[in-house]
């Protein structure tokens, strides 16, 4: 069995169904109980990519001034978070997550699809790549 099917299997069994659902409210729900259930407290994180807002500043044109001084009350990508709580959901960008930026205790509410374990080799890296995986593939 190769990687994608691994991956495959390990979501299949999140929603022990015969198919893996679309995202959906219902299907949301489930996978925020998996998610309750199985991470790892303490939990850090950290952006997959550039978020929307930082896209200007870092593909674009935008001043790298000013998207310092912006950085200072967003959140970014680079940054490191501390995993507070599960937080709401919707069917535009999934589970959000509540987290506290480690470098100035800062808080911040973001979509747990656009981050990632900080820890490659913990069992929270391939639990939150594969929700990740799913809500992108799936919406």
């Amino acid at each position: 069995m190769d990687r994608y099917e691994e991956q495959e299997e390990r979501i299949f069994k999140v929603f022990d169904e015969d198919e893996i659902p679309s995202v959906e409210l219902k299907s949301l729900e489930v996978y925020l109980i998996f998610l309750r259930d199985n991470i790892e407290m303490p939990c850090e994180l950290t952006g997959i990519e550039d978020f929307n807002w930082e896209e200007f500043y870092i593909i674009g044109p935008g001043d790298k001034k000013e998207y310092e001084k912006l950085k200072k009350n967003r959140p970014s990508y680079s940054d490191k978070y501390d995993l507070l709580s599960f937080g709401e959901f919707d069917e535009d960008y999934g589970i959000f997550v509540n987290l506290k930026r480690i470098s100035d205790d800062k808080i911040f509410s973001l979509p747990l699809a656009d981050l990632k374990s900080t820890e490659k080799k913990s069992k929270n890296y391939q639990i939150l790549d594969d929700y990740s995986v799913w809500f992108v593939n799936n919406m």
